[in-house]
């Protein structure tokens, strides 16, 4: 590590962190590439109308990715606000600026109970009211088919194909379900960019609209995508900070700025992303996360082992058991120690497991092997 690592930061008083938790929004979430930033600062000598570089820039990314129409946002969590508020005021003014009040509107989002997760509180934030279908242990066609009613808005689906749920309605079935009845389909498929034909899949499966977080293709954390069939952005656009704006019309989205030179680094990131060498990107992920998790190996009590998974945002990592009965330390004192230490190694042991598991996603040079050093000093 550099001698000058973190100083910004600590000139603040603030701590920087080894990131070995991965991408992340509470640690920073990206590290924009160096093709990213030069974009970024070659758009800082000039101002421009926003309302046409995002028509422009969303234009240029829906060719290289292959969807009807794209839309740059502030993260993907931005974009399912603007959908929603989209599937229930339209093109129509008045609703748009009646928003988050949904009196005389179709409010209600559909979403499987197997299917609510941490980030659906976004499709709440423009007024609409979730509604769940199906039961904790599963999904049929005849539970959708039932819950549609005068008031749906849309049915949301939550996409994480590394990790299918053979009890969950497919998304096959809700398109086809939803769109019989005429109700539009949205997918959150944030971290769903790799291999290249899943990034836009949903949308040309069928699906209305799907986001995707930007950060994970080295943009700024503050970046997301929305894709869509044509109309469906046309709409979803209307609902931003641009058009509150460029119209003067005061729909929802005017807290959730994107500015010009992060509208000129998604670009530059989804060209890069699309463009770059994918098998030396893996190679590097996956020799980081041997590094990491070489000095773990062999220590009583412990069992590392690496994920071979690459598809999605996130490819690789390791997956840490311990058994504190022989190590006399926990996965959970682990995880506090590495955050006490100087510097500052943040991981976590997620919801539901019982273990750590190490992303390199966020590691710069050299860091995985203090990672992986400092955990092994901890066990033994």
């Amino acid at each position: 590590m550099s001698t000058d690592w973190g100083d910004i930061y600590k000139e603040l008083g603030a701590r920087p962190v080894i990131n070995a938790t991965g991408s992340v929004t509470m640690l920073g979430g990206s590290t924009p590439a160096p093709e990213v930033l030069e974009a970024m600062d070659r758009a800082n000598g000039a101002y421009v109308p926003l309302m046409e570089l995002e028509e422009r820039a969303g234009e240029a990314i829906a060719k290289m990715v292959g969807v009807p129409a794209a839309y740059i946002t502030s993260g993907a969590g931005s974009a399912l606000t603007l959908a929603t508020a989209a599937c229930m005021a339209g093109d129509d003014d008045a609703k748009i600026q009646q928003l988050p009040d949904t009196t005389g509107m179709k409010n209600e989002i559909l979403i499987q109970t197997r299917q609510r997760y941490w980030y659906d509180r976004c499709l709440e934030l423009a007024g609409a009211k979730l509604v769940q279908f199906g039961t904790p242990d599963g999904t049929t066609r005849q539970d959708l088919e039932n819950a549609i009613g005068p008031n749906t808005a849309a049915v949301h689906y939550y996409a994480v194909i590394q990790e299918p749920d053979p009890q969950a309605l497919s998304l096959e079935d809700t398109i086809e379900i939803a769109h019989a009845k005429g109700v539009p389909v949205l997918v959150d498929a944030a971290g769903q960019i790799y291999p290249l034909d899943l990034f836009g899949s949903y949308v040309r499966m069928g699906a209305d609209f799907q986001c995707t977080a930007a950060k994970y293709m080295s943009s700024p954390q503050s970046t997301g995508l929305a894709f869509g069939n044509a109309d469906m952005i046309r709409k979803l656009a209307l609902q931003s900070f641009v058009s509150y704006e460029g119209r003067r019309v005061r729909g929802v989205g005017r807290p959730q700025k994107v500015d010009r030179q992060e509208m000129v680094g998604v670009v530059a990131a989804v060209r890069r992303w699309m463009t770059m060498n994918h098998e030396e990107r893996l190679a590097d992920t996956e020799a980081k996360c041997r590094n990491m998790l070489a000095p773990l190996q062999g220590i009583p009590g412990v069992d590392a082992e690496l994920i071979d998974n690459i598809i999605g945002h996130q490819p690789y990592g390791v997956t840490l058991e311990v058994d504190s009965t022989i190590t006399g330390i926990s996965c959970h004192d682990i995880v506090d120690r590495l955050k006490a230490g100087d510097p500052p190694i943040w991981t976590r042991v997620r919801e539901g497991d019982s273990g750590i598991i190490l992303h390199a996603f966020g590691l710069n040079d050299g860091e995985d092997k203090v990672v992986g050093e400092r955990i092994a000093a901890l066990l033994r």
